[in-house]
């Protein structure tokens, strides 16, 4: 049974960064077939387009700082906590990355036809993007107070 505790310990450091970086190249992917769409159907503006792609990343990054800040001996004292923290901050990145991503595609989509209204077209992914940074922040309060070891 410890080493199952011990297992999900490891887990939760190891997820944050795991599932960020699923939802980076989930949300980078969505976004990026529809940069090579407009591209196809515009003659300009392409860089605009390839910088929206790259949006999602952020929350692989938010993942691995997560990761180093859970980072720790595990023991059983301590592992449900590395565990729940790393997994739900992990999801929140998984999800806002997916997501910003969808609202990327849709920003290039809408901006193709109408490039005037780039700028506000990019403020829902804006928008998700702090939440992914209030999972972020959370993370980084929540595991200061994770002790390293077993003792008082």
């Amino acid at each position: 049974m410890n080493d199952l505790v011990l297992a999900l310990g490891w887990i939760g450091i190891y997820s944050p960064m795991a599932l960020g970086a699923i939802g980076s190249s989930a949300g980078s992917a969505l976004a990026g077939a529809a940069a090579c769409g407009a591209m196809l159907e515009t003659e300009s503006g392409y860089g605009r387009f390839i910088g929206l792609t790259a949006l999602p990343s952020s929350m692989v990054i938010y993942g691995i700082v997560v990761m180093f800040t859970l980072n720790r001996e595990v023991t059983p004292e301590n592992a449900g906590a590395l565990f729940g923290i790393g997994l739900f901050a992990g999801l929140a990145f998984l999800y806002s990355g997916i997501y910003q991503g969808r609202a990327c595609a849709d920003a290039i989509n809408a901006s193709k036809e109408k490039p005037e209204i780039f700028g506000l077209s990019i403020a829902p992914a804006a928008i998700i993007e702090g939440f992914a940074v209030f999972a972020f922040v959370f993370a980084l309060v929540v595991s200061a107070g994770i002790k390293a070891t077993g003792g008082s």
